[in-house]
């Protein structure tokens, strides 16, 4: 859910703007160089599970031209869930959906490809500065996406693969079914449940 236009001020709107050129540039335009047209002099991108992205032009060119625009499935596509603008940041919620058909060096380091479908909900927080992005910071669960590549198999783990991202989808969809089946786990070693230890 985006906001509405007329609740927006010239210098948000500006932003969103801004924001919307900066993703195009990556995800249609596939140029490093039309992206780094829409950051600050001292620009900063961290996509936090993992470390990835850079710190200043150079490095933030290198990292968009090497890893992250040729190493993007083909199928990728980002589903917007809502966004929040603020006085000097934008903040977007989102489903990130891609098969996992090439390296993804800034999503799954030293990975090779599994062809697995991957769907997984995404927060970023762009700062922005003099009308440019200063910074990035984007948050996933990386534990999920190692469920969904099948890369951590471990059922015993309390974490789920693209369940996640459905969730977000459909809020009709059950809570807690990690507890339930903690529960049932413990129950069928002959365990006491959380319930019964409380």
């Amino acid at each position: 859910m985006r906001p509405h236009e007329s609740d927006l001020t010239p210098q948000q709107k500006a932003m969103v703007e801004v924001w919307e050129r900066h993703m195009g540039a990556k995800f249609v335009e596939h140029s490093a160089d039309a992206a780094l047209a829409t950051l600050s002099a001292k620009p900063y991108l961290n996509h936090v599970p993992v470390m990835t992205g850079g710190v200043g032009r150079e490095e933030i060119r290198a990292f968009y031209a090497e890893r992250f625009i040729p190493q993007m499935p083909p199928d990728a596509e980002i589903e917007l869930i809502s966004q929040t603008v603020g006085h000097t940041s934008i903040v977007d919620e989102f489903i990130f959906k891609r098969t996992h058909t090439v390296v993804m060096d800034f999503f799954l380091p030293g990975v090779a490809p599994t062809g697995r479908r991957i769907e997984v909900p995404h927060v970023a927080i762009i700062q922005f500065r003099d009308g440019l992005i200063e910074s990035e910071h984007i948050y996933w669960d990386q534990a999920s996406v190692l469920v969904q590549a099948s890369l951590l198999q471990d059922k015993a783990l309390p974490v789920a693969g693209a369940e996640t991202a459905e969730k977000i989808l459909d809020p009709d969809r059950p809570s807690n079914t990690l507890i339930t089946r903690a529960i049932e786990a413990a129950t069928s070693q002959g365990f006491a449940s959380s319930e019964e230890t409380i």
